[in-house]
C-alpha cells in the first residue's frame, strides 16, 4: 500500500476514534461481526532479548504476574460484554499465546501474520497486507473473532498505540479496513 494511501487511512482510523464514545457500554455487544484486536498482556521491558526463539520462551520477553492477572481480567470483561466464546488467533510469540490462552475463549490458533516486526520493518508491508485481507474476509455477522498481536501491528491497522493488554473492537465489513467502534481500555 502506497505510504500516502496508508496514511490516509490510519488519519481516517484517528479521526473516527475521536469520535467514540469515552467509555464502554455497561451492556453486552453486537457480537455478530466483531474483531478485538488486542495488544498482549502486561510483559515488562521492551522488545527481545537479542538471538531470541520463537520456539524458546526461555530466550523470550514473557508475562509476568501482573499480565498474567491482566490477561485473565480481560478475559472476564469480555464475557462480560457478551464474547463468551470467539475465535482466538495469535501472534506466535510466547506473550502473545500466553494472553490468548488466559483469556479464557477458546482454542488459540497461531497465525504468524500476527508476529512482531519491531526492528524488521520490511516485513511490515507483507504481514500488514495479509491481516487486512483476513479482515476483508471475515463474515459480516460471523463469531466473534479475537486476535492477540503487539503493538506494532496494532498502529499499522489502526494508528492507535495501545497499551499492554488493551483491545480495540472493530467490526467486519466486507472491506480490509473493518468498522472501528470503541477501544477497552485496560483496567
Amino acid at each position: 500500500m502506497p505510504v500516502l494511501r496508508r496514511r490516509i487511512l490510519m488519519a481516517l482510523f484517528a479521526a473516527a476514534l475521536l469520535a467514540l464514545p469515552a467509555a464502554m457500554p455497561a451492556a453486552a455487544l453486537e457480537t455478530g461481526g466483531l474483531v478485538v484486536l488486542m495488544r498482549h498482556a502486561e510483559a515488562p521491558g521492551t522488545g527481545d532479548p537479542p538471538g531470541f526463539k520463537l520456539d524458546d520462551c526461555a530466550t523470550q520477553r514473557n508475562l509476568g504476574d501482573a499480565g498474567r492477572t491482566q490477561a485473565a481480567r480481560i478475559g472476564e470483561r469480555l464475557r462480560q460484554l457478551g464474547i463468551d466464546q470467539a475465535q482466538v488467533l495469535s501472534s506466535q510469540w510466547c506473550r502473545c499465546l500466553d494472553t490468548a490462552r488466559l483469556l479464557d475463549l477458546g482454542p488459540v490458533k497461531e497465525m504468524p501474520a500476527l508476529n512482531s516486526f519491531f526492528g524488521r520493518q520490511e516485513e511490515e508491508k507483507e504481514m500488514i497486507t495479509e491481516l487486512r485481507q483476513f479482515l476483508a474476509d471475515l463474515p459480516r455477522d460471523g463469531k466473534p473473532v479475537v486476535l492477540v498481536t503487539h503493538q506494532v501491528t496494532v498502529t499499522a491497522l489502526t494508528g492507535i498505540f495501545p497499551a499492554s493488554g488493551e483491545a480495540i473492537l472493530l467490526r467486519a465489513n466486507g472491506t480490509p479496513a473493518p468498522e472501528l467502534l470503541d477501544r477497552l481500555p485496560t483496567r
